[in-house]
């Protein structure tokens, strides 16, 4: 019962956050290794521009192109299309996209739809995609209130929901084929596409080489200008290559244009100017850099490191006498906020993983815990609250990694639905088996109630007998049900044996007298008790006792009450003058028990309150005799004076096992 309450969002959460702290962490990488590649791009072509400042100066056509020439060192931006065509394309398209971004697919019915679908496939794939989306969504938004209301309707016709089948409809077949149609457009558009990135490629690849090949012919750079821009401009008119291949592409094109315009040794002041403002830039994302430190969102603060170093990347480069000093400065303020991101994974780290220490812990415990010995609902009870306490325990605990997480949940959740899988089936076998009982004790309660009336009371009497000995076998009944039918049961026994005692009414008299004799018994008991002279009061105690036995039987209501004032004044009798018998056999049993060990004593406690239990049931039984015999006959009173006789032993010997257990319980 756990809480299945160790939520899955929060699993997601953790996995995104680990998955994105990685991925950062390998792009921090990668950024410094691209940008010791950049600083080492920008040192060279300083070198290059230092060693053609001997060469007779560029015509001013190229100081001008520099103004628009790619300055920058290693990342691409996102390539130039010609402006005049797009500025065309765009007037054609916006008319269409216009018209289709009016239509409000909601409001459509599904043949609507599937028409305006066909009039969709008859356009460009790459122009329509998005309203294609809409259709399939709103047209699907409709088959789906349709399937309910069937559904709805045919369960109140009768029909069973697990059998439910929508009917098919038509424009759903027709709209999936224009959707099948549409995906294979789709394909072919990509693939198309995929075959002009690579002639796209080839294209700029031989105009790439061609600059290059020009850079080779020092002597005529200067009559190669007017070509290299027109390159220039064919390079940015061929569109897209294949991504894998964009960054090479770039670099090399980046590389190739500056190599020719170091070659035409590019206007010295417009390069400082260029040197300077890159140098404020780089100057305000180190001061940013360094300000991060204060950050305490450690997470945050390394993306804001990584916008930073992107932009680093796109700046370009400043003079040579500072560009080491400079990149240092930034690098060194990155390594802080590195240090902190890496420490706080591993400090999460450590934390998961006393998590799942602590996890793992709960789950062994859980598991040992056994169940085949509970066979109480009270055992199972105490074991359930150890259960929750578990359960409690888990909510406490964080998570733990993402390797492990998963498996201890499903552990530990493993272990609680198996207890209380269990639990249940005990609490169901307890229910039948209860169930039973109680129909064998209603059972018992119809035979005593037809047997109450009864003037046969020899035969009744044994009857009654049996049938309470049988009612002792019974197990327990539901604890709502248990006093209603022992009450049910012993009303009709008392009945009887009312009745029966009214009919032996010559009886009571003697019953009273003897009560008298007892109570008279109690008073010499309590004189001795009181009285000064205590030289023969054991003896005289002993006589009382022995006079005690010998007096009949007593009023059944009275028997408790006068054998417990006895039993008081008895013991207060041993007491006070240590009556060596009793108190003999008392001392042996207490030093037998401060000899054993811990094991032996419970067992020993064990014995005893069985024995006390025995004994008690043999009590009753003898007292619940005793009211089935007259004292009419000769024999008749020898037999009723003997079960006195045994009921004064029986009483004697459950004294003697209660102070044994009180014995034992002192010394646990």
């Amino acid at each position: 019962m756990v809480t299945r309450e160790m939520s899955e969002s929060n699993v997601n959460v953790e996995k995104d956050v680990t998955l994105n702290a990685e991925s950062e962490a390998v792009k921090v990488a990668e950024t410094v290794e691209n940008k010791s590649t950049q600083e080492n791009d920008e040192v060279a072509v300083d070198n290059q521009v230092e060693n053609q400042e001997a060469a007779p100066e560029a015509t001013p056509e190229p100081a001008k192109q520099e103004e628009t020439a790619p300055a920058q060192e290693d990342e691409p931006q996102a390539e130039e299309q010609p402006q005049e065509p797009v500025a065309e394309e765009a007037q054609e398209v916006e008319p269409e996209n216009e018209e289709m971004s009016k239509v409000d697919y909601s409001s459509l019915d599904k043949a609507q739809l599937v028409e305006e679908l066909e009039k969709l496939l008859t356009r460009p794939v790459d122009s329509v995609k998005e309203q294609v989306a809409q259709i399939k969504a709103a047209f699907f938004a409709i088959r789906k209130e349709e399937v309910a209301k069937e559904k709805a309707e045919a369960i109140e016709n009768g029909e069973d929901e697990a059998s439910f089948e929508a009917k098919e409809d038509e424009l759903e077949s027709k709209l999936k084929g224009l959707l099948v149609d549409f995906k294979e457009k789709r394909a072919e558009f990509n693939a198309e596409q995929e075959a002009v990135k690579q002639a796209n490629l080839e294209k700029k690849q031989a105009i790439i080489d061609e600059i290059k090949s020009i850079s080779q012919d020092p002597d005529n750079i200067n009559r190669q200008f007017t070509h290299v821009q027109q390159l220039q401009q064919e390079f940015k008119a061929i569109g897209e290559v294949p991504s894998t291949s964009t960054t090479d592409v770039w670099k090399s094109y980046q590389q190739a244009i500056e190599n020719f315009y170091d070659l035409l040794k590019m206007n010295k002041e417009l390069r400082d100017y260029d040197f300077k403002k890159n140098l404020e830039i780089k100057q305000q994302l180190c001061e940013d850099a360094e300000a991060l430190d204060e950050e305490t969102d450690v997470i945050a603060a390394f993306k804001k490191l990584q916008a930073l170093h992107d932009k680093w990347r796109e700046t370009g480069p400043v003079a040579k006498e500072i560009r080491e000093q400079l990149w240092a400065r930034f690098k060194t303020a990155s390594s802080v906020i590195n240090k902190k991101h890496q420490a706080f994974f591993e400090n999460r780290k450590a934390a998961e993983k006393e998590n799942a220490d602590a996890k793992t812990a709960l789950c062994e415990e859980i598991e040992k815990i056994e169940t085949e010995g509970l066979k109480t609902y009270a055992a199972w009870d105490e074991v359930t609250k150890q259960i929750i306490a578990l359960q409690e325990e888990w909510k406490k605990l964080g998570f733990a990694s993402r390797k492990v997480n998963t498996a201890l949940f499903a552990r530990f959740r493993k272990s609680c639905d198996d207890f209380f899988a269990k639990k249940a089936l005990f609490f169901k076998s307890m229910k039948e088996e209860l169930a039973a009982n109680l129909a064998k004790k209603n059972e018992l309660c119809e035979k005593a109630e037809a047997l109450k009336d009864s003037t046969d009371w020899k035969a009744t009497t044994d009857a009654l007998i049996a049938l309470q000995k049988e009612w002792k076998t019974i197990g327990p009944v539901v604890k709502k049900h248990s006093d209603a039918v022992w009450k049910r049961f012993i009303s009709a026994c008392d009945y009887f044996f009312e009745e029966k005692k009214k009919q032996t009414s010559s009886q009571r008299s003697v019953e009273h007298d003897n009560l008298k004799a007892k109570k008279e018994v109690i008073a010499q008991i309590n004189a001795i008790l009181e009285a000064e002279e205590t030289e023969d009061a054991p003896q005289k105690i002993r006589e009382l006792m022995s006079k005690w036995q010998s007096i009949g039987h007593v009023p059944y209501k009275e028997k408790d009450k006068i054998y417990a004032n006895y039993k008081e004044a008895i013991d207060k009798a041993f007491e006070k003058f240590d009556m060596k018998a009793f108190r003999a056999r008392l001392s042996n049993f207490e030093n037998s028990i401060s000899q054993s060990g811990s094991d032996k004593v419970y067992h020993e406690r064990e014995r005893l309150v069985r024995a006390f239990e025995q004994k008690s049931n043999e009590l009753k039984t003898y007292e619940n005799n005793m009211g089935f015999f007259t004292a009419r006959s000769k024999d008749g009173n020898s037999i009723v004076k003997e079960m006195e006789r045994k009921i004064a032993n029986l009483k004697d010997e459950i004294s003697l096992l209660e102070q044994k257990i009180k014995i034992i319980d002192e010394k646990i």
